[in-house]
């Protein structure tokens, strides 16, 4: 059975790239060799085993008999899988395909049909699903997690724009490597060693500029100063870069870092504390063109804390904190969401949102919840606090005052294990 499937797998693949070549490439000469009447089956495969072998054009970007951008559009149209095989077929077909002008058409739409990504820590590998992400889903729906993109060595990570960053733990010196991993195409690079001594409390946070279309990674080191830990050694690395190396970059503000970040119109922003020992109460700024460090109070003085429960957002591209003022959780027993937009970061400018609960949350919602992001500016998503495999989200509509729960299935086989839920993934099939 599993042979039939896979040679079933094998036809279409042959049949997809004979169509396409045959439509994009006319003058170039049987590309897959001619066609022969199938006398048996062992017969057909060996000539479907000589066919790809000797499948090697030789193509120039002059010899295309249709405009650049047409082929562009009906590549754009095939999942991230069948991008990165393709570029396996030829150097031409790679060149085309990892050049910028393709890249950024297919990041365009991949924003347009975001994904929900899971997450899963298995051993000591790391495991990635996504399945489709509904809007406006309605009562009772639920979502099938069925594309497995790829699996990774790993412990922990950060992600933005298709890409991740995680760390790899070396045993013989007991130092983690840097990895970044793209889920989508499979392709893993392990980044230059940060020039430091110090070893403990690593953080990094992984940025994208769309002006400049560079993704940099930003790690710091924390230290014991005067009874507290703060971070040292700010250092930055520009990735796709020839001769790529880790650059120092001068903080102003000693803090300490934590895991809540985001990145917004190359902006990092994650939430910071005075020290270890004290609760967030600033958010940290990083501009990923000019590197440069800016800090914004939360609620005009430091004295004033993020809740536990507080997740940054990207609400209509300005840094958004959701949090929930009545318990550490959120859970049954909450009455409001808070919603805290930053307005002006020069002059610590916040606009506050409450949003009353309707009573039919007390129904829906029956174990601990964490909040998990947002959905354009009108869906607060949701999923359960303590459950490791997510057999359901939470939708929570601002605007009309509705709560769906979504059903997730296909993820069964990693019940017990750790994962993570993540909105608004999107395929990147950039090659660094």
């Amino acid at each position: 059975m599993a042979s039939f499937v896979s040679c079933r797998m094998c036809n279409s693949w042959l049949s997809f790239f004979r169509i396409n070549t045959e439509i994009l490439f006319p003058k170039q000469n049987k590309l897959f060799g001619p066609k022969k009447k199938n006398t048996n089956s062992s017969e057909s495969v060996s000539a479907m085993n000589v066919s790809v072998l000797t499948f090697s054009p030789h193509l120039e970007r002059s010899s295309l008999p249709i405009p650049d951008d047409l082929v562009f559009e009906i590549f754009s149209r095939l999942p991230s899988k069948a991008i990165a095989r393709c570029c396996c077929i030829s150097k031409f077909w790679a060149s085309m395909l990892r050049s910028q002008d393709f890249t950024e058409l297919f990041l365009t739409k991949s924003f347009a049909h975001p994904q929900l990504l899971f997450v899963f820590k298995e051993d000591r590998e790391i495991v990635f699903f996504s399945s489709p992400q509904p809007e406006n889903p309605e009562e009772n729906s639920y979502v099938v997690a069925a594309n497995h993109l790829a699996r990774f060595p790993g412990r922990e990570f950060s992600y933005t724009t298709g890409f991740l960053c995680y760390g790899v733990n070396l045993i013989r010196n007991c130092e983690f490597e840097k990895v970044i991993c793209n889920p989508s195409t499979g392709q893993a690079l392990t980044l230059p060693r940060l020039n430091s001594r110090l070893r403990v409390g690593m953080d990094s946070y992984l940025g994208y500029d769309s002006i400049a279309k560079e993704f940099k990674l930003l790690s710091m080191n924390s230290s014991r100063v005067t009874d507290r830990w703060i971070s040292k050694e700010h250092q930055v690395l520009t990735l796709g870069t020839k001769n790529s190396s880790w650059r120092l970059v001068e903080c102003c503000i000693p803090h300490y870092t934590s895991r809540k970040w985001l990145c917004i119109s190359g902006v990092l922003y994650y939430a910071a504390s005075v020290n270890s020992s004290s609760l967030n109460s600033m958010v940290a700024c990083f501009d990923l063109r000019s590197e440069k460090f800016s800090f914004v109070k939360f609620m005009e003085t430091f004295s004033r804390t993020m809740h536990h429960s507080t997740t940054l957002v990207n609400y209509d591209g300005k840094l958004g904190l959701i949090m929930s003022r009545s318990s550490r959780h959120v859970s049954q027993a909450n009455k409001s969401l808070e919603l805290w937009v930053l307005r002006d970061a020069a002059k610590h400018e916040w606009s506050k949102h409450v949003y009353v609960l309707p009573p039919s949350w007390k129904d829906v919602v029956t174990e601990t919840m964490r909040i998990i992001g947002m959905v354009g500016t009108s869906e607060i998503v949701l999923s359960p606090s303590f459950q490791y495999v997510p057999s359901y989200i939470i939708y929570f509509n601002i605007e009309s005052k509705r709560i769906r729960k979504v059903g997730i299935q296909g993820l069964e086989a990693f019940q017990g294990k750790r994962s993570y839920t993540y909105l608004n993934y999107v395929e990147n099939v950039k090659f660094i």
